[in-house]
């Protein structure tokens, strides 16, 4: 197996005013995110986020501590969400065992452990995406299926954003110290999520798009209400999105992406809208 990381490190608003497409795609975007027996993060200055994915096939992979933790496990001061979207998998935390279908989640409270990734069929790997913040207490290790979701029934079919939010890995459903994750599902013949756009300078987010069919594209819109920016995205790939950046998207074709937040509220209605009118 092989570990790859980078660090991404924080742009002030009016700096990014002048990326220019090359510079906002190096920055923000993550193109790999899954690669067969790899395990890809990017460390993020953003609320010190690792945004990342392990792609096992025919090896068990190693959630390795890489440099800039400065610790001996992951987990010794973190906290992490994962994510199955591909193939049935394993994740082995310390001695606890949970095994992970399509769409399901788990949550992994800190401590010193080891974690482990496997698939149970190499001819179709599990895909394990996962967000992961600095934690300042431990909380317990637990599954979440879309079962135990609370399930949010947003926008119409006529409004192009017909969409099922499912809130996952968010305090209303087990504890966490900063991370919140869930699952947001768009209907056939609905293109457009987070909308009305909207920031939260208490924390930061990342997105991942996947269910994306290969000949379509999705466009991830970022940056200040007044100073927006776009950037095309393929499925299977992740954003970083700043505190104060908006967050939102139209595609081609429906599809499913994962949202994540690192910050300091937890309180998943705190947001600071914008009329879609006043996006320039």
């Amino acid at each position: 197996m092989k570990t790859n990381y980078e660090i991404r490190y924080a742009a002030h608003p009016e700096e990014a005013k002048s990326y220019d497409t090359k510079r906002i795609r190096r920055d923000f975007l993550i193109e790999k995110v899954f690669s067969a027996n790899e395990v890809n993060m990017v460390y993020s200055m953003y609320d010190r986020m690792v945004v990342g994915g392990a792609m096992p096939v025919g090896e068990v992979l190693k959630l390795e501590a890489i440099d800039p933790l400065k610790a001996p496990f992951f987990l010794t001061r973190r906290e992490m969400g994962i994510y199955n979207v591909g193939g049935p998998g394993v994740v082995k935390a310390g001695d606890a065992v949970f095994e992970l279908n399509y769409k399901e989640a788990l949550y992994l409270g800190s401590g010193d452990r080891e974690v482990t990734f496997e698939s149970k069929d190499e001819k179709n790997p599990a895909k394990f995406y996962f967000n992961s913040l600095t934690a300042h207490r431990n909380y317990p290790d637990k599954k979440v299926t879309k079962a135990d979701a609370v399930v949010a029934e947003m926008g119409s079919l006529e409004g192009s954003n017909h969409r099922n939010i499912n809130k996952m890995l968010v305090n209303q459903v087990l504890p966490t110290c900063q991370l919140q994750m869930g699952m947001t599902e768009l209907a056939p013949g609905s293109v457009w999520n987070t909308m009305p756009a909207h920031v939260h300078s208490r924390r930061m987010e990342a997105y991942f798009y996947f269910e994306v069919p290969e000949d379509h594209a999705v466009c991830h819109f970022m940056g200040e209400v007044d100073e927006t920016r776009h950037v095309w995205m393929k499925g299977d790939q992740a954003v970083l999105s700043p505190e104060w950046s908006i967050h939102s998207a139209a595609a081609t074709h429906n599809y499913t992406f994962i949202w994540g937040m690192g910050g300091e509220n937890l309180d998943y209605g705190d947001q600071d809208f914008s009329l879609i009118t006043d996006l320039k």
